[in-house]
């Protein structure tokens, strides 16, 4: 199964001349935990967290009014094309380590964006499915066919 198909296609974005307030602002509005930033061909040049956020503002005593999301941003986030393999975005979000990554088209503009809870949830669904099939071959089910 292919990345584009679990993918969140409704991508929260920000811009990169934005204070981290206003993007912060954003996040909580929206409930989202992630924003990315666009260059003006829609590919993305960034990924602002609500970590960053912590790591990248509060922790250091950084006004948030006045500091923008291009300082901010994990800039160049390594993207994954929406035909890709979900095990071959795994690999990449356990060697990054990322738990978000933007999901890109072929001619490499914003598709989505995919998490690891987003793959963690399919995983579980479909062990689930063989846990079904697993209880229902098993002796005490034959048996009570009858």
């Amino acid at each position: 199964m292919s990345v584009g198909r679990i993918c969140v296609r409704e991508v929260d974005l920000a811009d990169p001349d934005e204070s981290a307030q206003a993007a912060a602002a954003r996040m909580n509005a929206r409930n989202v935990g992630t924003l990315v930033v666009l260059n003006r061909a829609k590919e993305p040049i960034g990924i602002l967290t609500d970590r960053d956020l912590a790591l990248r503002v509060v922790a250091r005593g950084l006004d948030p009014a006045s500091v923008t999301v291009a300082e901010l941003m994990t800039k160049s986030p390594d993207a994954i094309r929406e035909d890709m393999p979900i095990e071959a975005a795994l690999g990449r979000m356990r060697s990054g380590p990322y738990r978000r990554l933007p999901v890109v088209d072929k001619f490499g503009k914003l598709a989505g964006l995919v998490s690891l809870d987003d793959i963690l949830d399919l995983l579980s669904e479909e062990l689930a499915q063989v846990g079904d099939l697993i209880r229902g071959e098993s002796p005490d089910s034959l048996a009570s066919d009858d």
